[in-house]
C-alpha cells in the first residue's frame, strides 16, 4: 500500500489495476462520512485530479487520484452504505479502481512507514 500527502492510499494488483481509498488518518480527521460522490466509469484521470467527494458531519472533502489511468470500477456499496469508509477506510471502504496508464507513478508515492512518519 502506498500513500499520498493528501491522505489517499493505493494498491496495485497483478493486472495493472489500482484500488484507491482514503487513509485511516484522513477518515479520523473527517469524522463520520455520510455521503460519497464517486467518479464516473471510463473517466480518464491524471495524478492529482479531484476525483471524488466525501461528505462528513463536519465538512465536504475532495479526494484526489494518486495515479493516472482510466476508472474501471467504483465501490457501489458506498452509495447505500457510506459508513463503510468510517469502519474500514483501508479495505471495504475503498472508493474506486483504475487501469494504470503509468505504473511508474507508484514509485513517487510514500510507503506506509514514510506516510506514518509524515503524520508526526
Amino acid at each position: 500500500m502506498k500513500f499520498t500527502e493528501s491522505h489517499e492510499w493505493v494498491t496495485q494488483d497483478d493486472s495493472g489495476h489500482a484500488k484507491i481509498g482514503i487513509s485511516m488518518y484522513a477518515q479520523k480527521e473527517l469524522g463520520e462520512i455520510v455521503y460519497v460522490e464517486l467518479p464516473e466509469l471510463g473517466r480518464e484521470v491524471s495524478a492529482g485530479d479531484e476525483i471524488a467527494v466525501l461528505e462528513s458531519t463536519k465538512a465536504a472533502s475532495d479526494v484526489y487520484s494518486p495515479v493516472s489511468g482510466i476508472i474501471t470500477s467504483v465501490n457501489e456499496a458506498l452509495l447505500d452504505r457510506p459508513e463503510l469508509v468510517n469502519s474500514s477506510p483501508e479495505a471495504d471502504g475503498w472508493l474506486f479502481m483504475l487501469k494504470l496508464s503509468d505504473p511508474t507513478e507508484l514509485s513517487t508515492l510514500m510507503t506506509a512507514e514514510q506516510y506514518q512518519a509524515s503524520l508526526v
